[in-house]
């Protein structure tokens, strides 16, 4: 599993791939320059039920947390996350 992101400094994303196959994808767009709101969390039906949506989340995270940002979790997925992750991901959480 390869997971990749693209970002144009005014959204981004982070794409999973896994043997040239498109596995999921989080999208997010940055509000200002120290928060991003992550909008959307989507697992390919072939994938589901293995984690990588919690992945995808955490790709974000660890973004987040090398560029001193905060996130806003609108998304249903990424929210239930931070929720069942809230001691961990406290500290990126806006």
């Amino acid at each position: 599993m390869e997971i990749k992101q693209t970002d144009d400094s005014k959204k981004g994303y982070f794409k999973a791939t896994e043997n040239g196959l498109e596995a999921g994808v989080i999208t997010y767009t940055w509000a200002g320059p120290t928060k991003l709101i992550i909008d959307h969390t989507i697992v390919n039906a072939a994938f589901e039920g293995k984690g990588l949506g919690k992945k995808l989340v955490m790709a974000v995270v660890e973004f987040a947390r090398q560029k001193h940002v905060k996130i806003l979790p609108l998304c249903t997925y990424a929210k239930l996350v931070f929720e069942r992750n809230e001691e961990e991901l406290k500290d990126v959480l806006f």
